[in-house]
């Protein structure tokens, strides 16, 4: 497997932990809600509902630990998660302060004891340690679960020995990280400190490249280093805790939050009004398939923030439009972060995001958002329209040969695939070369996530024609088809046939 492949596969991995934000993001934001000065203070459901947010906020590093493991098994197995539990719990306890000073023969019963060692080690518990330990758990179970012991040792033979031998090798990548993770985490630091300190303008920087780094899916390991707590950033988890973070110093009122807040414009406002301009110069005979494409991914951007449907609608047919998309939303967060708009998302930038976060202490003028969001939709439109009617760009509604439909190929019956994910997995199944040519099926919100063991032998007209938005081979052996929101249950479906 190419690195690149191998890269998309820990990206996938990230969305398991992701995922539960949202519970969090509820749990929070009813209880803010209810009680919107005291913060649980005044009101004993508001208290409930808050500690009960932030008890998955407070436990991210370790959720990625659990969720990486798991998402980066062969066959999704909880052995792999209890593995990349026990790994994380020996190396955050071998590599604590209090450790650290154990091994070095520091006295911890002096005041000052913690200068004496490396602050390092008093981050230990992050993300960034909670996903290698995920990447490691994970490839051990997929070595490792599958043998078999003596008759003698038959009860630990299999997935049971996993996390035996995943309690093992941590203990010499406790050792390697002993010398290594304070090297390591200083550049991390240094990084997200050089980015800090250009203030809206690193904001911009990183929404630039955020979107641009979506075509690979590369874009989640850039989102840890300022959305979590790799580097000292950690702008969700510190956005969500809301008055609590603000109490403890880890929030700043008008900061905390600018590396989400200019998403909101782009999410809600910005897609759509390009989806509108595909639409309106779209040949008019395609008008109404374009219009129902385009619709459908405008509300999903607008109501939840799931932007790829529309995003990969001309990522890949029209380049140059995708490159102006990534600038617009630079430009976005610059200005959001410049003028001290802000509010937070557990999820993505979506209306319901930010209607659960209006009342956080750490949302500044958040309606200012929707103000420019109106803005960036004009902009968008008239941009798009533009660049799509002076170069000639070949966006949805707008091909030259628009004839080869999937009514035209004789395999596929498309009548039959309406909204039945078991027919449209079959089809897909032999879209990609058959079972025989594949080696591992995964998926993320909206795409098939496929390891195969040749990408040529995928027909991605017949792809395209069955109704994915995109194909994108990574390498010999890995690719992506971006089917829209039924991604997981097709998988699962062609899981069963394979």
């Amino acid at each position: 497997m190419g690195i690149l492949a191998y890269m998309q596969r820990i990206g996938r991995s990230l969305m398991v932990p992701v995922a539960v934000l949202p519970a969090a993001a509820i749990l929070l934001g009813i209880g803010y809600w209810i009680d919107p000065n005291g913060w649980g203070a005044n009101n004993i459901a508001a208290a409930f509902l808050i500690k009960s947010g932030s008890a998955i906020i407070d436990n991210m590093p370790i959720l990625f630990a659990i969720g990486v493991a798991y998402g980066m098994s062969k066959d999704k197995d909880g052995a792999a998660a209890l593995a990349g539990l026990v790994g994380f719990l020996i190396i955050t306890t071998l590599l604590s302060p209090t450790a650290v000073a154990l091994f070095q023969g520091i006295d911890t019963g002096i005041e000052g004891w913690q200068s004496q060692i490396s602050p390092a080690y008093a981050k230990i518990n992050n993300q960034f340690v909670g996903i290698l330990v995920g990447i490691i758990a994970a490839e051990l179970y997929n070595r490792f679960s599958g043998v078999e012991l003596h008759s003698a040792l038959a009860f630990f033979s299999g997935k049971r020995l996993v996390p035996i031998i995943v309690s093992i090798v941590m203990l010499f990548v406790s050792v390697v990280l002993y010398f290594i993770w304070p090297i390591v985490f200083s550049s991390l630091v240094s990084f997200g400190e050089w980015i800090k300190n250009l203030g809206s303008v690193g904001a911009g920087i990183y929404g630039f490249f955020n979107r641009l780094l979506i075509p690979v899916g590369l874009h989640h390991a850039l989102n840890s280093v300022f959305w979590f707590d790799v580097a000292g950033i950690n702008d969700i988890p510190n956005f969500l805790a809301g008055q609590e973070a603000i109490d403890s110093g880890k929030s700043i009122i008008g900061v905390t939050g600018r590396y989400q807040a200019g998403f909101f414009p782009i999410m809600m406002f910005g897609l759509p009004g390009a989806a509108l301009a595909i639409y309106h110069t779209a040949k008019k005979g395609n008008k109404d398939k374009t219009a129902s494409i385009m619709l459908a991914a405008s509300f999903a951007a607008f109501f939840t923030g799931i932007t790829e449907p529309l995003e990969f609608a001309f990522m890949f047919v029209a380049p140059l439009l995708y490159v102006i998309h990534a600038v617009l939303a630079g430009i976005s967060l610059f200005i959001a972060a410049t003028m001290q708009w802000i509010s937070g998302f557990a999820f993505s930038a979506g209306l319901i995001d930010m209607l659960l976060q209006s009342r956080n202490p750490l949302a500044v003028h958040w309606y200012m958002l929707i103000l420019q969001g109106l803005v960036f939709f004009v902009v968008y439109y008239v941009v798009f329209r533009f660049v799509i009617v002076k170069f000639n760009l070949k966006t949805p509604g707008r091909e030259e040969d628009d004839t080869s439909t999937l009514e035209d190929t004789e395999e596929f019956e498309p009548t039959q695939t309406i909204g039945d994910v078991a027919k449209l997995a079959e089809q897909y199944l032999i879209i990609v070369g058959g079972k025989e040519n594949l080696t591992n099926i995964d998926s993320c919100i909206t795409r098939l996530r496929l390891n195969v063991n040749d990408s040529d032998l995928i027909d991605e007209q017949a792809a395209k024609a069955l109704g994915a938005m995109a194909v994108i081979k990574l390498g010999k052996t890995g690719v992506q088809i971006v089917v829209g929101q039924q991604a997981e249950k097709i998988a699962d479906q062609m899981k069963k046939l394979v």
